[in-house]
């Protein structure tokens, strides 16, 4: 299959069941001073599904999303079948634009890159590197299609991802991601150094402070060195997040089937489902109904099926007998690849830069003063300043990509 232009357009038919189920919708009750801290709150959902059902206009969202260029074609994983992968594929003019790889998480998706594409379309190759980006929907995810196939696991998100790098012409490139775009774009430099030459991350995972057996250095510097006050906070909002918000990381991994019929049948569970994550994962950032139900819209509409994309959680966490175990070992040192991190206060993980650096050859790090999980949606402009430093003449990754140093000639 050839890349082929597409547009997202759902049927009118799923649309009225759509309505026909919101209209259906039953709710629990909720404890008298129930917050977030129980879940969603009742009053929200039932704000949001009057809206979902009788003012959200999707065909408008529709429209929006049609003016991203997207695309369209097949890509095949060794031992699974072909599927169609959809992704977003802005071209710069300049000549020597750097091929970037942009990889979302759950549950994100492709329209995170969307704020990121005019800021750095004004990149001109004269004062501000040129990109040329990618930003796939991952299998299972979006409007890609999704594997039947059992052992679909962070290897072949990553083979995807890179033959379609491949396919498009970048015989090298770099990567940005975070969320399991944090997972996918190491694979990719752990598994394609010759071909993925740095990574920009969103978040860091380790597996905690730097050893004196594996990392010497950074260990005394890490025993020399006190936490700033930016790195007491993180860690602090790390343990907040794995004492108070772990439970959907626990099902997911361990049953997505079971919850997968709640996801596929009910818009009022999966908007629930995803909404919380919304809201306590991102720095106040002020989401409108149209964004939230977009969001949301997009899970529900999906090719896969909205639970599709749970399956990565149990994937990567159950690899096959004869497949490393990635999910742990890409939280280790990767050699090859320059990597930058951004440091966001209210992501769900945020270590402190020693740790971080157990990552691999880290060239960059900034810690922001806002933001959280979703940083390309709360502040594009962070992550541009971040590439453009990273990539941009003097940088510590800069002209990493053979004849494409983001300027003109």
């Amino acid at each position: 299959m050839d890349v082929e232009s597409y547009q997202v357009s759902v049927s009118e038919s799923a649309l009225t069941r759509l309505k026909q189920k919101l209209s259906s919708a039953e709710f629990p009750d909720e404890l008298e001073g129930a917050e977030w801290d129980m879940g969603t709150p009742l009053a929200d959902m039932r704000r949001l599904l009057a809206y979902w059902k009788d003012g959200f206009d999707w065909r408008k969202s529709e429209r929006e999303i049609n003016k991203l260029p997207q695309f369209l074609t097949a890509v095949q994983a060794d031992g699974f079948e072909a599927l169609k992968i959809h992704f977003v594929h802005q071209k710069s003019a300049v000549p020597g634009a750097i091929p970037l790889l942009f990889s979302h998480g759950w549950p994100g998706s492709f329209l995170e890159v969307e704020k990121l594409l005019p800021l750095l379309s004004v990149g001109d190759g004269k004062d501000t590197p040129a990109f040329h980006i990618v930003a796939p929907s991952l299998p299972n995810f979006g409007f890609s299609e999704g594997t039947k196939k059992r052992g679909f696991g962070l290897a072949q998100y990553a083979e995807i991802c890179h033959k379609l790098m491949q396919k498009l012409g970048y015989k090298e490139y770099v990567t940005q991601g975070g969320d399991w775009g944090f997972y996918v774009t190491r694979a990719i430099g752990l598994l394609y150094p010759k071909s993925c030459k740095a990574l920009h991350l969103n978040v860091s995972e380790t597996n905690g402070p730097p050893s004196f057996l594996s990392h010497p250095l950074l260990y005394l510097r890490h025993l020399l060195t006190p936490y700033t006050a930016h790195e007491r906070a993180g860690l602090s909002r790390t343990a907040y997040h794995k004492e108070n918000g772990l439970g959907y990381d626990i099902l997911q991994q361990t049953k997505p089937q079971t919850l997968a019929y709640s996801l596929s049948d009910s818009p009022t569970g999966l908007l629930a489902w995803i909404y919380e994550k919304l809201h306590d994962w991102t720095d106040a950032y002020p989401w409108t109904d149209d964004e939230i139900l977009t969001w949301v819209s997009v899970y529900w509409h999906s090719t896969a099926g909205s639970a599709a994309s749970l399956r990565i959680y149990y994937e990567a966490l159950h690899p096959a007998p004869n497949e490393p175990n990635y999910a742990q070992r890409l939280t280790q040192y990767i050699p090859s690849v320059k990597i930058g991190i951004a440091h966001f206060p209210q992501d769900i993980e945020v270590l402190p830069s020693t740790w971080a650096a157990t990552l691999g050859n880290v060239v960059l790090q900034t810690r922001n003063e806002h933001g959280g999980h979703f940083a390309a949606t709360e502040h594009p402009e962070l992550l541009v300043k971040d590439l453009r430093a990273m990539f941009g003449r003097g940088g510590q990754a800069f002209g990493c990509v053979e004849g494409a140093d983001g300027y003109e000639k």
